[in-house]
C-alpha cells in the first residue's frame, strides 16, 4: 500500500465496526499505529483493539449524546441497514449518515470516507441491471442511472455536509467484499464456506448457484483488507481526497475457473452451471438443523446457520445476467498500488474461519 503522507497522531471513528469492512478498517488502523480507534456499532466486537461506542444511527439524540465528548479526526462509514424497497433504503441509510455527520458538527473532522459499491452502476437489488448499465469495466465518471439509489443520496448528503463542515471526503465503490465477519448480511466468503461444508458433510456436490453469464464471464471482487487499505490511503494522502474511487483486488477471473479451486480447498466435488441457475436459497433450504449437528460434532463457535450464511446475497451476486467488473485506473494514477489475488483472498479467509472454529 502507498504510504500515507501525514503521520501525526489521529483519532478514527469507524461506523459499522462489526461488519466485514468496518472490522478490517479497525484492524488496519491498529496495525498502522499512531491512531486512537473508536468503533461505533450495535454490539462490541470481542477482542477488538478499538474502544466501543454504542449508539442508534437512526436517532440523532442518541448519536449526539454518544459522541458529545469524542473528537475524531477521520471517519470511516461502512454501515447500512437493508430495507424492503429502495425508497426505504434511501430514507433509512441516508438518515443514518446525515445523523452521524450532524452529531460530529463541531468535532475536528478532517476526512470522511464512505463505502458504497458497484450497485452505483448496476442499480439497486429490486431493479438490478433493469435500466441502461454502462459498459465494463465500470469507470467512476459514468453518469448516475435514472433510478432511485441510496448510494446517490448518501453521496449527496456527504458532499453537502463536507461543504458545511469543511472536511475532505472520499467514496469507495467496492465489488462483492470477501472478508472476516459473522452475522453479516452480505458475506459471500463465509456463505460459500458454509455451502461447501454442508456439501462435504452430507456427501453432496458443490453446485454453482448462479447464471450462465456469471459462470463464463470475467469478474472481480474486493478483499476486505484491501478495502481498508484503500480507505485509509484516501483519508490520509494529501491529494487523494474529494474523489470517488472504485476499489477491487486488481485481478480478474471466471467462476468456471474459480469454482473447482474452492471445491478443492474443501475436498468436495465441483459442479458447474448446467442449464439454469440453482439458487442457494433452494439448495440449502432446511439446512439449519444439519448445520447445528455439524457445529455440535466439530465444536464450532456458531451453531446458528442464519448468522453464518447469507444465501440471498450470494444468489443475487452470482445470478446476475451481465458481466460485472470495475476499472482501478483512477486509484492507480493517484498513487494507490494495493493488490490482491482473489484465490489467495478466499484461501486466507477460509484458513482464518477454520482457525476460529467458525467452519470445521
Amino acid at each position: 500500500m502507498t504510504s500515507p503522507t501525514i503521520n501525526h497522531n489521529r483519532t478514527a471513528l469507524v461506523v459499522g465496526a462489526s461488519g466485514i469492512a468496518g472490522s478490517a478498517i479497525v484492524e488496519q488502523l491498529d496495525r498502522s499505529g499512531g491512531w486512537t480507534v473508536l468503533a461505533l456499532s450495535r454490539n462490541p466486537v470481542e477482542g477488538s483493539p478499538a474502544r466501543h461506542i454504542s449508539a442508534d444511527l437512526l436517532s440523532a439524540d442518541s448519536l449526539t449524546l454518544a459522541l458529545s465528548d469524542e473528537k475524531p479526526t477521520h471517519v470511516f462509514f461502512t454501515a447500512w441497514a437493508r430495507q424492503d424497497s429502495e425508497q426505504e433504503n434511501i430514507a433509512v441509510n441516508t438518515a443514518m449518515l446525515r445523523n452521524l455527520l450532524s452529531a460530529l458538527n463541531g468535532a475536528p473532522v478532517q476526512h470522511v470516507a464512505l463505502m458504497t459499491g458497484l450497485k452505483h452502476y448496476l442499480g439497486p437489488f429490486e431493479s438490478y441491471g433493469a435500466g441502461p448499465v454502462p459498459d465494463t469495466p465500470f469507470r467512476e465518471e459514468e453518469p448516475r442511472l435514472p433510478a432511485p439509489n441510496f448510494y446517490y443520496t448518501q453521496e449527496d448528503e456527504l458532499w453537502a455536509s463536507a461543504e458545511r463542515q469543511g472536511f475532505r471526503w472520499s467514496v469507495h465503490r467496492s465489488h462483492t467484499v470477501i472478508g472476516h465477519a459473522v452475522g453479516n448480511a452480505m458475506n459471500m466468503g463465509l456463505t460459500l464456506a458454509a455451502q461447501a461444508t454442508l456439501c462435504r458433510e452430507l456427501g453432496k456436490a458443490f453446485v454453482f448457484p448462479g447464471s450462465e453469464t456469471q459462470w463464463n464471464s470475467l469478474t472481480d471482487m474486493t478483499d476486505g483488507e484491501l478495502l481498508a487499505e484503500h480507505m485509509l490511503w484516501a483519508a490520509t494522502t494529501e491529494n487523494a481526497g474529494n474523489q470517488a474511487y472504485n476499489v477491487v483486488n486488481g485481478d480478474v477471473f471466471r467462476w468456471r475457473w474459480m469454482w473447482p479451486k474452492l471445491a478443492a480447498y474443501f475436498g468436495v466435488i465441483a459442479e458447474g452451471y448446467e442449464g439454469s441457475p440453482r439458487p442457494l436459497e433452494e439448495q440449502m433450504h432446511g439446512m439449519s438443523q444439519e448445520w447445528g449437528k455439524i457445529a455440535a460434532t466439530h465444536g464450532l463457535a456458531e451453531a446458528d446457520l442464519s448468522r453464518v450464511a447469507s444465501w440471498w446475497h450470494t444468489d443475487a451476486d452470482l445470478g446476475r445476467n451481465m458481466e460485472v467488473l470495475a476499472d482501478m485506473s483512477k486509484s492507480r494514477l493517484a498513487g494507490f498500488t494495493g493488490y490482491r489475488r482473489t484465490e489467495d483472498s478466499f484461501r486466507r479467509l477460509f484458513d482464518r474461519y477454520r482457525a476460529e472454529k467458525i467452519i470445521p
